[in-house]
Formats: C-alpha cells, sequence, structure tokens
C-alpha cells in the first residue's frame, strides 16, 4: 500500500477536481513531505499513474503559456473512489507504517464515526499481535536485544496513542461523515 497513492486520491476527492499544483499544495501544508514519501516529483507523477490505471481521469484545460504540456485537472473514477476508501480503511488499521497512518487520519472524516472507531480497534488488536509476535521470539542479550525492546515499546506506544484518538472520538472530537459540515474547513490551506 502506497501513502502517496491515497494522499493524491483524497487530496483530487476534497477538491472535486484539481490539478497538480492543488494537491502539492494541500500536502505541502500538511507537512506531508517530512512525514511521507511525497515530493512534488512524486505527486504529479502519482497523478499521471493514478490516471494511466484508471482511478483518475484527467482533463487537459488549458494550453501552456510557455510551451509545455496542457494544464491537467484530475477528477476521481468511480474506480478511483473504491480504491481512495479501500486505502483510507487499510491505513487506519495499518500498526507498522506511520506514514500510511498519518495519510489514513488525514482523510479520516470522510468516514462514518463508527466506522473510524471500529477500524481503530482494529489497528490496536493488530499492535497487540505484533507486540506479542515481537517479544515471542526471545529476547537477545546485550546490545542485540534493545531491537526487540526498541520493537515491543513502539507498540505500546502505538496501543496508547491510539487508545488515546478512540477516547476523543468517542467523546465527540471532529466531524465526521454524515455528520454535516464541512469536516475539513480550516485544514486545507486556502486557493
Amino acid at each position: 500500500m502506497s501513502a502517496i497513492r491515497l494522499l493524491v486520491l483524497g487530496a483530487v476527492r476534497r477538491h472535486g477536481r484539481a490539478h497538480g499544483y492543488q494537491v502539492r499544495n494541500d500536502l505541502e501544508f500538511w507537512g506531508a513531505d517530512e512525514w511521507s514519501n511525497t515530493k512534488p516529483g512524486s505527486i504529479y507523477h502519482a497523478l499521471r499513474q493514478l490516471a494511466k490505471q484508471g482511478f483518475l481521469h484527467a482533463y487537459d484545460i488549458a494550453p501552456s503559456t510557455v510551451g509545455g504540456p496542457p494544464r491537467t485537472e484530475y477528477e476521481l473514477t468511480e474506480k478511483g473512489t473504491a480504491e481512495y476508501f479501500s486505502l483510507l480503511r487499510g491505513a487506519l488499521t495499518t500498526h507498522d507504517r506511520m506514514d500510511l497512518l498519518s495519510a489514513g487520519l488525514g482523510f479520516m472524516a470522510d468516514l462514518p464515526r463508527a466506522e473510524v472507531l471500529a477500524l481503530l480497534r482494529q489497528r490496536m488488536e493488530r499492535l497487540r499481535s505484533w507486540r506479542e509476535s515481537v517479544t515471542v521470539v526471545g529476547t537477545a542479550e546485550g546490545h542485540i536485544g534493545e531491537i526487540t525492546r526498541l520493537w515491543a515499546h513502539s507498540a505500546e506506544n502505538g496501543a496508547e496513542w491510539t487508545r488515546g484518538l478512540i477516547e476523543r472520538i468517542e467523546g465527540g472530537a471532529y466531524s465526521f461523515a454524515g455528520e454535516g459540515g464541512d469536516p475539513f474547513a480550516g485544514v486545507l490551506a486556502e486557493e
């Protein structure tokens, strides 16, 4: 699963129809270039690939004023919408990919509150299972044992943070799909 696919599909979806610069601006505003492998070139490449694969429809809307390719806007296809929600659900249950989890958190408001809570509980179970598998392997001695302790500690911290997020969402934090209003108001860069 690729964080950039989720980020690009989600950013295009937020706009309805968007050109590469809008997608890039949104992702940079979120700091995605810091916590994922999202770079300007990878955004434009992802847009073209997603269009080629049928997840986005590309519209050439204006000729270039400097002799380059025409300006292109993108819109999710039905296949792209299905892929977006599949990636989003997978991202919210991941236990070992911070870039995917971060991307999923950025778009979790596109799902109903109850579904987000269920997905985060699945993440908790995956963290528990992962921690068990890491510690069952056996604890090596000396400095090599620090590897096991690091991974166990990461699982524990991930579970603690996820429990806190679940509590915040159960307590009414954030606005989710079907609850009215725009859950993204104020979180995207102004156009």
